[in-house]
């Protein structure tokens, strides 16, 4: 029995194209995960708590990493096919996903953000702070997401996801961006290193 139109959610999506040549963000019209989390899933393995990554996977070879964050899914794509190959295909078969309610995330997925935790120094207070009132709405931009790992002896290390993971220009984005606005929010930081490049 078909299923009847009134069940179906109403799901728009468009496409943004980031840094990342590789990367390509569908952006939907409703939050696909609660503002502030982020999901990363750099291959089928980490995406056993995530229906959608996974059929994503599943369906595509092509498909290399999917991201979740806010209103958007970014799938990141092998270098054998080129966007105008597919981005049609993908795009109708995520919206065909949303459509159905089918959930995107389920119990066990573990979502990367950062807090400011009571026991963080302050330098680490101060470095959660201005990644997040600066530096992640533009990364979130580009359909990728940057979270805090490290603070120790002046080097902050991040974790760069979704389309920043891979990108030719993170590097650039990283040095030339981040880290000279970090230094020059908190004179203690030397530099700024990047993992999940």
């Amino acid at each position: 029995m078909a299923e009847s139109v009134e069940n179906k959610r109403a799901v728009s999506i468009y496409t943004e194209s980031n840094p990342n040549p590789n990367s390509m963000k569908f952006v939907v019209n409703f939050l696909v995960v609660p503002q502030g989390e982020s999901y990363d899933f750099p291959d089928l393995a980490s995406a056993a708590n995530a229906p959608l990554a996974s059929a994503l996977f599943e369906n595509f070879s092509y498909v290399d990493r999917v991201f979740y964050m806010s209103n958007f899914v970014t799938v990141t794509k092998t270098d054998e096919v080129e966007w105008m190959e597919i981005q049609h295909e993908l795009s109708g078969f995520i919206k065909a996903f949303l459509e159905a309610d089918k959930p995107i995330i389920v119990e066990g997925a573990e979502s990367s953000q950062t807090t400011v935790e009571e026991e963080d120094s302050d330098i680490v207070t101060q470095i959660k702070q201005v990644l997040d009132e600066y530096i992640k709405p533009a990364v979130e931009m580009d359909g990728g997401a940057i979270t805090f790992e490290s603070y120790n002896d002046g080097v902050v290390k991040v974790l760069l996801q979704g389309s920043c993971s891979g990108c030719p220009s993170s590097t650039i984005t990283l040095k030339a961006g981040i880290e000279s606005l970090l230094k020059r929010a908190i004179p203690e930081i030397e530099s700024v290193e990047a993992e999940g490049v």
